[in-house]
């Protein structure tokens, strides 16, 4: 975050003096990089996003929106596929693992308006729906729960034990925000902006197959999935920006 906000002090000193924003004659489109702020639960950068937009007119502008992370939530840090180890406390170098493979994506469709701002600040306000969709998969092997009736006890090395499990979720989305771009160079601006948002999100079933060492035929569990709605209202989503004007 600091290296972030260094760069973008740099590029708004060494650029500005000279900066105009272009009209939608000589420039209709922009391509800009999204580091997205969630503050719904606490505050954190989630992952980042690809915005492109159409200019039609100086004060009216289309855009598409594709990003990572699905509901919002999945933040930075968490990998798409990590593989735990357990290790057999009574054999040496055996040991079980827990592969997990994630994906998630979510797609935005909006549009702006620009007011008339200054020759260099373009502020705007915005209204925008969302699609989004996220998958999870773990496969168990050699590893089972520390008390096999107690799901929610630890993991631990179990030979023979093998688990495989999968789930997913979709999500819509509404939000309704403001922001502004400011052009530190020719065609190339930084901006912020904040969003109020709804989001609905569908949990699908979870299914979950489990063979023990007594039965090679695996036994499968279900859980049913759910939807939940959440309005993150007083709490909002924003994005600092960078981006091209073409």
């Amino acid at each position: 975050m600091k290296k972030l906000m260094i760069f973008v002090g740099a590029l708004t000193l060494t650029g500005s003096l000279f900066a105009q924003k272009p009209a939608s004659d000589d420039a209709r489109y922009s391509l800009e990089g999204l580091a997205n702020l969630n503050t719904s639960n606490g505050m954190s950068f989630t992952a980042p996003s690809l915005r492109l937009r159409y200019f039609a007119t100086d004060n009216i502008a289309a855009r598409v929106q594709f990003g990572f992370g699905g509901d919002g939530s999945a933040v930075v840090s968490t990998p798409s596929k990590e593989t735990h180890y357990y290790v057999n406390p009574t054999a040496g170098g055996e040991s079980g693992t827990v592969d997990i493979a994630r994906s998630a994506w979510d797609l935005k469709l909006g549009a702006e308006y620009h007011l008339a701002g200054t020759d260099k600040m373009s502020p705007y306000f915005t209204a925008n729906i969302g699609f989004g969709s996220g998958s999870e998969e773990q496969t168990w092997t050699n590893v089972f729960y520390s008390n096999p009736l107690d799901p929610t006890s630890d993991l631990t090395y179990a030979n023979g034990f093998s688990v495989t499990a999968a789930g997913g979720y979709s999500t819509f989305s509404w939000g309704l925000g403001a922001g502004f771009d400011y052009y530190v160079a020719d065609n190339l601006y930084l901006g912020l902006e904040l969003n109020l948002t709804s989001t609905a999100v569908t949990n699908d079933d979870v299914v979950k197959n489990v063979t023990t060492p007594a039965s090679a035929t695996p036994t499968t569990y279900t859980t049913l999935g759910n939807t939940m709605t959440y309005t993150n209202i007083g709490a909002a989503h924003g994005s600092v920006r960078i981006g091209w004007r073409f």
